[in-house]
């Protein structure tokens, strides 16, 4: 990466080639945005109960009184699952018995939902739930639907790597882009929830995919001083301007195959970025496609206005970029004890920090008020939070940082279970906190566990975090269903492991300020204070050589 860095040094710093690379490359996160949580409102469950055929022999009395009440959280609502048997209320309401008056209705027997139910369209036309009677028995099926998209993420993780490795970054990105679009499309006309679960991983192999290959060609492509903005604020904005821009889409296209249709041709608008994003002729040159990467870079001087030299890569740094060098594995994570109990420790936080922030994502729909505005609320909290810990990160330790962030979040999840029913505005407020601190965590760890991990095995050590990240949002859709249970339990569950976490993460080596363990011996000997290096030894030094880490980080 150095060598490479000295060889391009002639681009300069800033100039039209960077500028028009750092937008185009942004505007692919926007749609990453679009199409990571759109099951909050495809997937929303509405109120419903039992449907009562219109029958004529049925008194509004009777009509009223049919769907059973039910004490649940301490409250009286309609039952969701049942209603008073249809044949024998018929025959009471023909007799002009009043319910409540004449008949005890404790005593009436009760039947399953054998017509089918009847859903409130105050917020929601149409979902997938009102469409395949995604409730009661079935109501499992949901959370299932969310967690194949994660399930897609972990796939998408695991290939999007190597496949840009091997056909280059341009075109796993677009190839991403394509497939996000198709994938989508056809979710859209699904004829069943097997064909919409099966078309969602899809949705999330190709969305995660797209991301991480536009994170690594603008980490390979951008100057030093732009691409320290790009991966600390300008991917994670954008994904946030996304992110944003969704409840409002929603909200005009209520039924959710329209909903679907109009995400999937976004896409469209950004195939013609074909001509226009450059491949990374970092990658071209690791290839030993010398001529096609000095093509580009000829180019990009001529758009930065600026004189190539006349022989760009010498005949020594091909020799250094083709000599043969060690093979190290994720085995390697766990090979000795110490690197081990580091990597178990790094696993729990990433789960920890993934359910809590997708959990809360997921849980929007959930809460009182608007679900359309507490999802752009809950957007709206990961602009500020990427900011301010991008701000910390570049003056404060990771470990107390860390710990803090984690312990606001779960306290935040405690604290949401003793505000009263009459306080949804203060209890929405808390929640918004806690996740504007899981935000904050999520970047944090990052950061953290690539600067933990030693160089020949960073790749890997993230990568086996990443993967364990990927259980974590797995299993987040579970624990929001868990909430039909009981509506505090997925709070317990999520503040539960997350303040634990927190005092699990004291235990690993702190890293600020010191020096990036190049070898396995070397972390071996950083157990609980490495060694001590000037300041600018971080990966988030100003001015410093940030996508090495991040390109990592990301995979």
């Amino acid at each position: 990466m150095g060598d490479y860095d000295d060889v391009t040094a002639f681009l300069g710093q800033k100039g039209p080639y960077f500028y028009r690379t750092f937008f185009l490359l942004n505007t692919l996160f926007i749609s990453t945005g679009f199409f990571g949580l759109f099951i909050v409102f495809v997937g929303a469950t509405p109120p419903h109960h039992c449907f009562v055929p219109d029958l004529g022999n049925l008194s509004d009395a009777w009509r009223k009184a049919i769907i059973p009440i039910e004490v649940v959280n301490g409250q009286e609502e309609e039952s969701k699952c049942s209603r008073y048997r249809l044949d024998v209320v018929r025959n009471l309401s023909s007799l002009g018995y009043i319910p409540g008056l004449d008949v005890n209705l404790t005593e009436v027997e009760q039947e399953y939902c054998v017509d089918g139910w009847s859903y409130s369209k105050d917020i929601y036309q149409s979902t997938i739930v009102t469409e395949w009677d995604l409730v009661c028995d079935n109501e499992w099926k949901t959370p299932f639907a969310s967690s194949t998209l994660f399930v897609g993420f972990l796939i998408g993780s695991l290939l999007s790597g190597q496949l840009s490795d091997r056909f280059g970054r341009k075109k796993v990105i677009f190839g991403s882009l394509v497939a996000q679009l198709v994938s989508v499309l056809i979710q859209a006309f699904s004829p069943s929830w097997e064909v919409f679960c099966i078309m969602f991983t899809f949705v999330g192999a190709s969305q995660i995919s797209l991301y991480i290959s536009a994170f690594v060609l603008g980490t390979e492509v951008l100057s030093k001083s732009m691409r320290e903005v790009f991966t600390t604020l300008g991917a994670f904005l954008h994904y946030c301007i996304g992110y944003m821009t969704l409840p409002w889409i929603a909200y005009a296209m209520r039924e959710w195959r329209t909903l679907l249709i109009i995400l999937s041709s976004v896409s469209v608008v950004y195939i013609p970025l074909w001509w226009f994003i450059p491949e990374s002729p970092r990658w071209l040159y690791s290839q030993g496609r010398v001529e096609e990467a000095e093509a580009i870079l000829r180019d990009a001087a001529k758009r930065n206005r600026v004189t190539a030299p006349e022989v760009i890569f010498k005949d020594t740094e091909l020799d250094v970029a083709s000599a043969p060098k060690n093979k190290y594995s994720m085995i390697d994570v766990l090979r000795t004890s110490n690197i081990r109990c580091v990597t178990l420790m790094c696993l729990f936080l990433w789960m920890a920090v993934n359910m809590g922030y997708y959990g809360l994502s997921l849980n929007t729909s959930n809460l009182s008020g608007d679900p359309y505005l507490n999802c752009f609320l809950s957007a709206l909290t990961e602009v500020p939070a990427y900011v301010v810990s991008t701000v910390l990160l570049r003056n404060c330790q990771r470990r107390p940082l860390l710990s803090a962030f984690l312990l606001i979040g779960g306290g935040m999840l405690f604290m949401i279970q003793l505000i009263p029913e009459n306080l949804q505005g203060v209890a929405i407020a808390v929640e918004m906190v806690g996740k504007f601190a899981f935000t904050m965590s999520f970047t944090v760890v990052y950061i953290y566990t690539a600067e933990i991990y030693p160089t020949v095995v960073r790749s890997a050590g993230v990568g086996v975090c990443s993967s364990a990240a990927r259980i974590g949002t797995i299993a987040a859709p579970y624990v929001i269903y868990l909430g039909s249970i009981n509506k505090y339990l997925p709070y317990i569950i999520m503040g539960s492991l997350t303040v634990t976490s927190s005092a699990v993460n004291l235990f690993l080596p702190e890293t600020f300020h010191k020096e990036l363990p190049e070898t396995v011996e070397h972390m071996q000997q950083c157990k609980g204070v490495c060694r001590k290096e000037p300041r600018n030894a971080n990966i988030l030094k100003k001015g410093g050589d940030t996508p090495a880490i991040l390109n990592e980080v990301k995979l």
